[in-house]
């Protein structure tokens, strides 16, 4: 029997996000009762400074406050760390340099997913204006061999109001502005989603999505649960 690991959530990034995988690894994994699940630190740092303004507009950089919720983590006992914000993945690689344990990262975990699922169906990315820019999502991508349909202008500008709308707790978000994207991207040839943005998976939830999605947040789950020893439930 493989020992078992504990997991730390880079969280606040933002804070319904990292409730939002919390939950999906509780739910996920299989148990019997509350002793079969798996132990894990949260530190929710709603303070972090935003990744997108950070990458876009040299804002403030957020690693230095990330930084500090790796110490914590690492420092109380978790053996993986994973974060609920695909943006933040572009300072993934600074994160590795000073983190005594590893990460799982979500955009390698989510492209080998879409490789394995899909083939080289062209995928529909969904996501923050800085992780659409950045590229890092096609890199990982790219790498797999899985085709990226990225938004244009006009629809970056539905999904990034949307987005924030999420992380302001706004019950005004436009439905069907949201469906006119992913209509628009599957004329342009996407076979289906990448939901690239963890506030994303809860717009797919509100709206009813009918669209096949991959929804990052519950990949990432799910390979933290299989990393730690444990069984994902099916």
């Amino acid at each position: 029997m493989c020992e078992k690991k504990t997991i730390g959530i880079l969280g606040g990034m933002g804070p319904l996000a990292t409730a939002d995988l919390f939950k999906k690894i509780v739910l996920l994994t299989k148990a019997g009762c509350d002793n079969d699940h798996i132990r894990i630190y949260i530190d929710d740092n709603a303070q972090i400074p935003d990744r997108t303004t950070a990458i876009l507009e040299g804002g403030a950089d957020p690693v230095p406050a990330m930084t500090d919720s790796v110490k914590k983590l690492s420092s109380i006992g978790a053996d993986v760390l994973i974060m609920p914000c695909n943006t933040a993945h572009y300072f993934l690689p600074r994160l590795k340099e000073v983190s005594p344990i590893p990460f799982i990262s979500m955009l390698e975990e989510t492209a080998r997913t879409c490789r394995e699922s899909h083939g080289d169906t062209p995928v529909g990315l969904l996501g923050t204006t800085g992780t659409i820019r950045s590229g890092i999502y096609h890199k990982a991508l790219e790498e797999q061999g899985v085709p990226c349909i990225a938004p244009d202008e006009e629809q970056q500008k539905v999904l990034m109001e949307l987005i924030y709308g999420v992380k302001s707790g706004s019950e005004n978000l436009d439905e069907a502005a949201f469906r006119k994207v992913l209509q628009q991207m599957k004329e342009k040839g996407a076979g289906y989603f990448i939901l690239g943005c963890t506030e994303l998976p809860i717009l797919q939830e509100l709206f009813h999505l009918e669209e096949e999605c991959v929804d990052p947040t519950t990949v990432l789950a799910k390979a933290a649960i299989t990393y730690c020893g444990y069984q994902v439930k099916e």
